[in-house]
């Protein structure tokens, strides 16, 4: 049993106050989804949690208008994924997120703590593995020698091969949302695709968020494609499993031609993965098949595969051509 202590600050400021003591090891408790997950393995030992639940009440609101959605961090999963104006305007966002985990969960997990969930890397959760570089900078990647059948293909480095999990951050990513943050240091507002970083030779630094910091709204603004977006999830058995592969995808259609489109990859790659390659080879043909498989091969032109994950590569073209289809028929047929 290793103890801890509980505090639980009535205010962001507060919070953030908290957070700026340095002296003693601590983590923010939003829905705990995660954190409890990674205190049991004994991946992390804080020695504090900072339960941000009183923040709910400030930052767990949904809220639209003609300019933009704005979601509070704090709001749960499964409020987002059933609001009306979230269904009606932002598909690819409540489909990636009825998508993600079981109901318990849905109904327990925050936006914020979604997006900020730590990688399923084996090798990370088992601390017996001391190969790890996210756990211990420096050690060494045990993956890249070892099991390596859900790890990624793009964005990898020789320091980590370890895959982002999440889904509802590739959504984020194809609406180009932004991610309003406070901290000790005062509130900033950063693209989101900023917000996660490759592993490079820095594996263990894995989001831009600077000590203290809280997310508190994603902000998506409401542009042409967003009504017509989709989000596909391949995994290994129907429900309650992780990507192998998944798109986001947001369309500009006109008579069938493209005249704009947004593409996100999940499963595939070490962070929430923008394939501009692949936006870049569709814009001005007419989506059929033939263009499909070409902004396919385009997203995973640069592609490593590892010794058990060369799979991905084809899945991930897949998926990416089944969702583009997928998405042009809805449209035409609407």
């Amino acid at each position: 049993m290793r103890t801890f202590a509980h505090i639980r600050p009535p205010s962001l400021a507060e919070a953030a106050l908290a957070a700026r003591d340095a002296t003693v090891p601590s983590a923010f408790l939003a829905g705990g989804t995660t954190l409890l997950d990674l205190m049991k393995l004994g991946v992390l030992q804080p020695q504090r949690l900072i339960d941000l639940g009183a923040l709910r009440a400030q930052f767990g609101q949904v809220r639209s208008d003609p300019g933009a959605l704005r979601l509070g961090a704090f709001a749960r999963m499964a409020e987002v994924a059933a609001h009306p104006d979230v269904k009606a305007g932002y598909p690819v966002i409540a489909q990636s997120l009825a998508l993600a985990a079981s109901a318990q969960l849905r109904n327990m997990a925050s936006l914020g703590g979604n997006v900020l969930q730590r990688t399923r890397c084996p090798y990370f959760r088992d601390p017996s593995w001391s190969a790890c570089n996210r756990r211990t900078p420096g050690s060494g990647c045990a993956a890249l020698e070892g099991a390596n059948r859900g790890h990624a293909v793009l964005g990898a480095s020789q320091a980590c091969i370890a895959t982002y999990p999440g889904d509802f951050a590739q959504a984020l990513v194809a609406l180009e949302a932004s991610v309003a943050i406070a901290g000790p240091r005062g509130s900033r507002t950063i693209p989101f695709a900023a917000l996660h970083l490759r592993p490079g030779a820095t594996p263990h630094l894995e989001t831009g968020l600077r000590p203290g910091e809280i997310i508190v709204e994603f902000i998506v603004p409401a542009r042409p494609w967003a009504r017509c977006s989709l989000y596909l999830k391949i995994r290994d058995r129907q429900s309650y499993e992780f990507a192998l592969a998944s798109a986001a995808v947001a369309l500009d259609l006109a008579d069938g031609v493209v005249r704009d489109v947004r593409i996100a990859l999940g499963g595939v790659a070490s962070v929430p993965w923008r394939a501009q390659a692949a936006e870049d080879a569709l814009r001005g043909l007419r989506l059929d098949a033939a263009a499909a498989q070409v902004a396919a091969r385009a997203a995973f032109a640069g592609a490593v595969p590892r010794a058990h994950n060369g799979f991905k590569i084809a899945l991930g073209q897949a998926t990416l051509v089944r969702a583009l289809m997928q998405l042009a028929s809805m449209e035409t047929t609407a």
